[in-house]
């Protein structure tokens, strides 16, 4: 599976969440059940449109389409380094297509274990972790 021409790890990235999203980064967790734990985290550095839940299962990546590529431009005046669209399973009925547009893109790979600290931000739903995933190599 790839986003954005980068390679992701092998493993099974089912489940997906949003657990940071500030004015510098957004924060994609990835794994097969996050209760405990997750495997992968997708940063995007300097989001400039993002259209996701903050919740989904099961991401069908794929390169923007025409019509997405002209809504960047005219919302943003130009298209970013970095564009992601996607087709996941949002909770409801149909998929949901999704769209982020950042400045940069990380792929960090490794276990991150999942404790029940206090959140540090105030958006409900949103988690900040200890930091980035630990290798598992």
């Amino acid at each position: 599976m790839e986003i954005a021409g980068r390679r992701l790890p092998e493993g099974s990235w089912w489940d997906w969440e949003v657990i940071v999203w500030d004015g510098g980064r957004l924060r994609l967790a990835a794994g097969y059940d996050l209760t405990y734990h997750h495997g992968l985290e997708v940063v995007f550095t300097a989001p400039a449109f993002v259209s996701c839940p903050a919740a989904f299962q099961d991401p069908v990546f794929r390169e923007p389409t025409a019509e997405e590529a002209a809504r960047l431009r005219r919302t943003l005046g130009e298209t970013p380094p970095v564009v992601v669209a996607f087709e996941a399973d949002g909770g409801g009925p149909d998929p949901v297509s999704c769209l982020i547009a950042a400045e940069g893109l990380d792929i960090l790979a490794g276990l991150v274990p999942r404790s029940s600290r206090p959140r540090a931000q105030a958006a409900p739903g949103l988690r900040d972790w200890p930091g980035p995933p630990l290798p598992t190599d």
